[in-house]
């Protein structure tokens, strides 16, 4: 499958979580992956991730870029760029090189941009954050 970056760039998915797919756990792929369905816990790959419209993400992401269109809770890592277009939905952090946000995306979080962005210290991860919100506040 191929798709395109906000650029015009052709960007290629060789590997697709098909709509109806669930995965629990910690994922790694070689080249791109397009997410349809969802995926919770963690996902590496050295390629390009998007997940589409329909697509859920409940995970800590590190990879080359990250286009999103659906919706995804957790952290963003990418090594290039992450891309939030119009569609997107993102509570977590991203570091990044490059960072695209298209009008009407939603993104709840904090974000390190920039050539020096993988040198800062590392982000929470999710499960940290979700015991962060948990606990009672005074």
């Amino acid at each position: 499958m191929i798709d395109k970056t906000a650029a015009g760039t052709p960007v290629e998915f060789p590997t697709v979580i098909g709509a109806d797919a669930v995965f629990k756990g910690e994922l790694a792929f070689e080249k791109g992956v397009r997410v349809d369905g969802r995926i919770e816990g963690k996902v590496s790959t050295k390629g390009h991730l998007a997940v589409s419209q329909g697509g859920h993400l409940q995970a800590d992401v590190d990879a080359g870029s990250i286009i999103v269109e659906g919706d995804v809770k957790g952290n963003l890592m990418a090594s290039d760029r992450v891309e939030l277009r119009k569609s997107a939905r993102l509570k977590g952090d991203i570091t990044a090189s490059k960072l695209l946000v298209a009008e009407g995306a939603a993104f709840v979080g904090h974000c390190s941009i920039g050539p020096d962005a993988q040198k800062a210290p590392p982000i929470m991860p999710m499960n940290r954050m979700a015991e962060k919100e948990a606990l009672p506040r005074k």
